[in-house]
Order: C-alpha cells, then sequence, then structure tokens
C-alpha cells in the first residue's frame, strides 16, 4: 500500500493532482481546501497518501499530514459518507474545525459542505464524537486561541482529568472550552480549568 508520496507536482485539476515520483506519475484525488494550499506546477511535493483498493479500481487520496488522513479515515467509516463526501466536507472545513464541529455536535458547520444533508451531518458529529483522538481534541482547542498557561499542555490536562472521571471526551472537550471562555482571561491555570468545566458539567 502507498502511505507517502514525495516528488515533483506535474499537473493539478478540479480535485486531483498528479505527482511525478522518480518518472512515475501519480493520480492523486484531493479536497479543494488542500488544492489551494499546494505550491505550483514543478514544484516539490510531499502527500499522506490513502490507499484504496477494489477489485476494479485503485484510488490514492493525498493530504497534507497524518491527523487529516486520518480524519478522512474517521468520515469514511460513517454510514453514507463516501470519498467524495468525506473530501467535500475537508474542502469546506479544516482539521481543526471539523474537530470543533463534532466536539460541539454542531451538524449545521458539517452540512455547509456540498453534497451533505442534515441526517449525514448528524451521524456524521454523533457517531466520531468519541472516536477522534485525545491530541486532536487538544489541537483544536489551541486552534481555538484558548491560551492555557501559555500552552496547550493544560488543555490536554484538563482534558484527561475530566475523562479519568467518566466524562466522555466530546463532552470534556466542550465543557474546557466553555470554561476557558467562561474565565475571561488570556491564562487560566489547569485546576482551575477543570474546576469551570466541571461547573459547566453540572449544569
Amino acid at each position: 500500500m502507498i502511505g507517502r508520496l514525495k516528488g515533483l507536482l506535474e499537473d493539478k485539476g478540479d480535485g486531483w493532482v498528479l505527482v511525478d515520483v522518480n518518472g512515475v506519475g501519480y493520480m492523486v484525488e484531493v479536497s479543494s481546501r488542500l488544492l489551494g494550499t499546494l505550491p505550483t506546477v514543478g514544484e516539490p511535493v510531499v502527500l499522506a497518501i490513502e490507499t484504496y483498493v477494489r477489485e476494479d479500481q485503485l484510488r490514492l487520496f493525498g493530504f497534507g499530514d497524518e491527523n487529516e488522513k486520518g480524519l478522512f479515515k474517521l468520515l469514511m467509516g460513517v454510514q453514507g459518507v463516501g470519498a467524495k463526501v468525506a473530501l467535500a466536507i475537508q474542502g469546506v472545513l479544516s482539521g481543526e474545525e471539523l474537530v470543533q464541529a463534532i466536539a460541539a455536535q454542531d451538524k449545521a458547520m458539517v452540512a455547509r459542505a456540498p453534497g451533505v444533508g442534515p441526517k449525514v451531518a448528524q451521524r456524521i458529529v454523533q457517531e466520531l464524537k468519541d472516536k477522534i483522538p485525545e491530541t486532536s481534541f487538544v489541537k483544536a482547542a489551541a486552534f481555538a486561541d484558548a491560551d492555557v498557561g501559555g500552552e496547550s499542555a493544560g488543555i490536554a490536562d484538563a482534558l484527561s482529568a475530566l475523562e479519568n472521571l467518566g466524562y466522555a471526551r466530546s463532552q470534556a472537550h466542550k465543557a474546557v472550552m466553555d470554561g476557558v471562555q467562561k474565565a475571561g482571561q488570556t491564562e487560566v491555570k489547569t485546576e482551575d480549568l477543570i474546576r469551570l468545566a466541571l461547573k459547566e458539567l453540572g449544569r
């Protein structure tokens, strides 16, 4: 299986790129968001690759990093979500935005992607709420401009503490983010963040 491609960007079009690796051209399907961040034709490019093999076809899907690739695989595991829909979602939402939407159970945010109706969006946020890796939740929290003790470690500690108390990861994430907003400060100590989050969960 192909897991990574490193070569020259030979050509690109709507939803695809052609990567030349030592004279072999690989056609890779990508999201519109990723397509807009890639270098110009002729420049070096590195893509994380998810390979799908079927009896009658071989498809390569490209991503900017392993985190995006992992989210694609999670999306593909949801009933009614195929490669086209998964790429459409990643074309509209960054990885951090998608995690935020899942954590907040914000189906409207997911439904912004073309071809994604309310029912599918609801299924996505519901089925993935406890499948997102903790590292992705922490990264998404940092993306939301939460500065806990000047680093995301405080968020990770707060999330871990709440999960150890039996709260689901999505619940913990939402409570932590709500706690940061309620604090109204640029820096919040981890213990204070846990206390605020528990107050939110006790509502």
